[in-house]
């Protein structure tokens, strides 16, 4: 199918925009830097879930409850009794996101730049647990160390190792001799980058405190509030998505230039749930991870009603990318219908692969304002089932079954344009 004269011009204005975008190193550095406390995101989330078996108590009655309700409700009993033990592996390592994102985020743009990546990652470390850290009636506040310091995290992150940069662009060493070991010489040089930066945001710290009573991660998060204000309403995340998705039609990698701020977000606010959750406050915060994992549920696109679809096709071609796509598709991979079928540049997918994404966002984020599936206040592992996120996410039963409905939506949008991109196959003898 040949394309049109607006699709062209819209690839030769896009395309080089959205590669540069990708290939740049600071967000990349963001990107990779995140997935460096997935792991202990992971682990600590488990702990969470030992803490919160699903089991309302106010619903549980004794007398009439079976074997496996009265096992839940003793899990309960415990899991309050015992809330701090079990959740402190979840405290140390989910409440410890920021320090090691602030790390991560420095140790990769270190690497762009082949800079000693590990040094870089644990300058940023310090600076970023001294700026964090206020001493509250003789008590550290390990507040923004987690998921309230992650923007900090990103700030000190890149900054840090812009500073250690400048020193190396500028050659400002101190010259040993041969004979002095390399790892000397590297703590050595180490010092005065390491000094100046602790200068700088340490100052910059007090200097905040000194005027304004706020200690830097304050300040910032209520300069970004605005912004993160759009990028977590409703509006503004549809937005970002379909951006993203667009990107997609053009066989851009959409979702790594929208990762940043999206997959951030979600963090934070599931991070925000998980602390209701513990102080026994009702969730509120609706735009958290399991929004982000909804809009790439099935791939970019929310194509796996469409691969359902493709593997029961009459056209053969379709079956056989339709088989070999459900099961990555299923895990949110979809590349290979995005590039096989493909997506790229096809006119008549691209509005449901546009729509869909939208449609099911808008679902879930009335379905969480209405109590009619459970707030995301874990974060789940990347690239399982989506039925399985499902439920990591929110120990909730009915996530589930929405998820699957959602799939069953996006049949039903897909369907006619489908049927019409197999019907015009069919008539080429294909």
């Amino acid at each position: 199918m040949k394309n049109s004269g607006m699709v062209e011009k819209l690839n030769g204005i896009l395309s080089p925009l959205a590669a540069k975008l990708g290939n740049q190193r600071h967000l990349k550095a963001i990107s990779n830097g995140m997935m460096f406390g997935l792991p202990f995101i992971v682990i600590g989330s488990f702990f969470l879930i030992v803490a919160n078996p699903s089991i309302n108590m106010e619903q549980y009655n004794p007398e009439t409850a079976n074997f496996f309700m009265k096992f839940l409700a003793a899990w309960k009993e415990f899991s309050v009794a015992n809330y701090d033990v079990i959740t402190a592996p979840y405290n140390l390592t989910m409440g410890l996101i920021g320090l090691i994102s602030a790390f991560g985020i420095a140790y990769s743009l270190a690497n762009e730049y082949k800079l000693n990546a590990a040094m870089n990652g644990m300058i940023a470390t310090v600076v970023y647990a001294m700026v964090c850290t206020p001493v509250v009636e003789g008590k550290i506040d390990l507040n923004y160390l987690g998921t309230n310091g992650l923007f900090v995290a990103i700030i000190i992150g890149l900054l840090v190792v812009e500073i250690c940069r400048w020193f190396e662009v500028k050659k400002i060493k101190i010259t040993l001799p041969e004979s002095v070991p390399p790892m000397v010489v590297v703590f050595i040089n180490t010092l005065i980058p390491l000094l100046v930066n602790i200068v700088i945001f340490y100052g910059i710290n007090i200097l905040f405190l000194a005027t304004t009573k706020q200690i830097f991660p304050e300040a910032i998060m209520q300069v970004l509030t605005p912004a993160t204000d759009i990028a977590g309403s409703l509006g503004g995340f549809l937005l970002i998505v379909t951006l993203g998705n667009i990107l997609w039609l053009f066989g851009i990698n959409g979702s790594s230039i929208i990762f940043p701020i999206v997959f951030t977000l979600g963090i934070t606010q599931t991070g925000f749930n998980a602390e209701q959750l513990a102080n026994d406050e009702t969730m509120t915060h609706v735009m958290n991870l399991q929004m982000f994992r909804i809009s790439v549920m099935g791939g970019a696109g929310a194509t796996l009603g469409l691969v359902i679809l493709m593997m029961t096709s009459k056209v053969r071609e379709y079956r056989t990318i339709g088989k070999l796509s459900i099961i990555p598709g299923i895990c949110s991979i979809n590349e290979p219908v995005i590039f096989g079928l493909p997506i790229v540049f096809n006119p008549i997918l691209a509005i449901p692969f546009l729509v869909t994404p939208v449609v099911n966002l808008l679902l879930t984020y009335f379905a969480q304002k209405f109590g009619w599936i459970g707030l995301g206040f874990i974060i789940d592992p990347s690239f399982t089932p989506f039925f399985a996120q499902a439920y990591l996410s929110s120990m909730d039963w009915r996530n589930i079954i929405f998820t699957l409905g959602l799939v069953i939506v996006s049949m039903i949008i897909y369907y006619p344009f489908f049927k019409v991109m197999e019907k015009n196959r069919l008539s080429q003898g294909k």
